[in-house]
């Protein structure tokens, strides 16, 4: 099975400018070693900074269904591609959406060949989100995220009914894990319940030693 990684960056100044380039090497250089996927989502303004420097794969934090024409201040899907994104992250738990605002965003992406990772927050969002039939469907729990528990030991249920919602909707969805994840033991957990990897932000993003984390993220698989 290929593990995928993806480090949201948020706005953290330890993922931001230089600081998300470094982030992106070390993604680079974990990922060679431990042959997984590692993707970085850093700030919008940061996308093209991080793709035109690494061969990292670069994520948007958020995206907009809107196209050209007058619509100051949405993140155009053409906008992020061109500076190098493959992919956004869809209705983090930081930047809610609508439904219809999650199937424009994820049309929009699909239309330009990019991929889609839509977050959700409980059984019953994902099997929402895997009906839209993006590439990746991340269970968080909010009151779990950056607190230091993991999803996959707090509340197992919610990602292996995840999983299983998914697969009677559209077996082609691969489910990421998040939520308090940052050791490896989070990381072999989340793929013994059923996900494909995990989503992750501060307990590597704010590690004393970023690239140290990310090889013990990786260390028990």
């Amino acid at each position: 099975m290929s593990v995928f990684i993806l480090l949201n960056c948020k706005t953290y100044d330890e993922g931001t400018g230089a600081n998300a380039v470094k982030l992106a090497e070390a993604c680079r250089d974990v990922a060679e070693s431990a042959g997984v996927e590692i993707a970085i989502a850093p700030q919008i303004p940061d996308i093209f900074r991080v793709a035109s420097v690494t061969d990292v794969p670069v994520y948007s934090q958020h995206i907009d269904g809107a196209g050209p024409g007058s619509h100051t201040g949405k993140v155009y899907v053409k906008s992020i591609q061109e500076a190098g994104a493959v992919g956004s992250l869809i209705n983090h738990s930081e930047r809610r959406l609508t439904l219809a605002e999650i199937e424009s965003a994820a049309e929009a992406l699909k239309k330009n060949g990019m991929k889609s990772v839509i977050c959700t927050n409980n059984i019953a969002t994902t099997a929402a989100a895997a009906a839209i039939g993006p590439e990746y469907v991340a269970i968080e729990p909010p009151e779990l995220i950056g607190s230091g528990i993991p999803v996959s030991k707090a509340d197992p249920g919610v990602v292996t009914g995840s999983v299983e919602a998914v697969k009677k909707i559209n077996p082609n969805v691969k489910v990421l894990c998040g939520a308090g994840i940052s050791k490896g033991e989070d990381l072999k957990a989340a793929l013994e319940l059923g996900s494909v990897g995990v989503l992750l932000a501060s307990g590597i993003v704010k590690a004393e030693d970023p690239k140290a984390a990310l090889y013990d993220l990786v260390s028990l698989i």
